[in-house]
């Protein structure tokens, strides 16, 4: 059985992680966190204790960040040093990002690693978490109503699903473009306007445009016909699928939101991360329930 569970780096999600944990009756540590010692009601060590006096460790979401430990509230840098990896080994981890620390700290074994950001629970919840932050920030930065408002929502994956299904719930006149005939008939399907998005720049203005797609969707030819005087909001991981440049040019209002669980709903993401990591636990047979 598992008695401990050792947080180490990350922001909010992480520490309403933690807080799940503990109130499952579980030990928990957290290691990266000494900026919020004196104000957090859950133990705080180094990274090292912590990792050396865990039974099992949980790495953030994203988990590495230009080479280093993604760790806000550290008060120093953490890297992936000697050390670091001798007290990590023969842990089970529960990561994100799986194959980047592979990369960076190769004396880990990949049986022993478990990426929590891959699953389809976490995925669904995290896309809901991310679709709301998206509306509050469409609320914040548009000058009218979400009601009435025309809307384009470029890509259908799981973020475009639920901000699509959340803007018609709101009775905007929402537009979803997608590449696949399959996500075309299911956007027809569901009440909603469905264009190839190859032809996205056929398109009439909108009010608020949000981007999904990973990819340069939205270049200059498109803002200047669909965006012009829209908001403009991007929701894929970076470099995005905007030309930020070229909004900038024709002064047009666009906003990259990055890890958005993060910033708008850590509770929620936190206990996401939490659940999904206890299905993990369950599901897999080299791994126990947890005391």
């Amino acid at each position: 059985m598992y008695n401990s569970i050792g947080i180490i780096g990350g922001d909010k999600r992480q520490l309403y992680c933690a807080r799940a944990f503990v109130d499952d009756g579980l030990k928990v540590m957290l290691g990266g966190f000494d900026k919020i010692k004196s104000e957090c009601d859950i133990k705080v060590a180094s990274v090292f204790d912590t990792a050396l006096l865990s039974d099992i460790i949980i790495l953030p979401l994203p988990c590495v960040k230009k080479g280093r430990l993604n760790a806000p509230f550290s008060g120093d840098e953490i890297y992936f040093s000697d050390e670091f990896t001798t007290v990590l080994k023969d842990k089970k981890i529960f990561c994100s990002m799986k194959d980047t620390l592979i990369e960076m700290m190769p004396q880990l074994d990949s049986k022993l690693l478990y990426d929590y950001s891959t699953r389809e629970e976490f995925a669904i919840q995290n896309a809901i978490s991310t679709a709301e932050g998206a509306l509050e920030i469409a609320m914040r930065e548009y000058e009218g109503t979400i009601n009435n408002s025309k809307i384009l929502v470029c890509g259908y994956g799981r973020i475009g699903k639920a901000l699509s299904s959340m803007l018609s719930s709101l009775n905007a006149d929402v537009t979803v473009s997608a590449r696949k005939k399959s996500d075309l008939a299911w956007i027809k399907a569901s009440g909603l306007i469905a264009v190839e998005t190859s032809l996205v720049d056929t398109l009439e203005s909108f009010d608020i445009v949000f981007n999904t797609v990973p990819a340069l969707v939205l270049d200059s030819k498109a803002l200047s016909h669909i965006a012009k005087n829209a908001v403009v909001i991007d929701l894929a991981s970076y470099p995005g699928g905007v030309d930020f440049e070229a909004c900038a040019r024709l002064g047009i209002c666009c906003v990259h939101a990055l890890s958005l669980p993060g910033k708008t709903s850590p509770k929620t993401a936190g206990e996401t991360i939490k659940n999904t990591i206890i299905n993990m636990l369950e599901e897999d047979g080299r791994c126990q329930k947890l005391a």
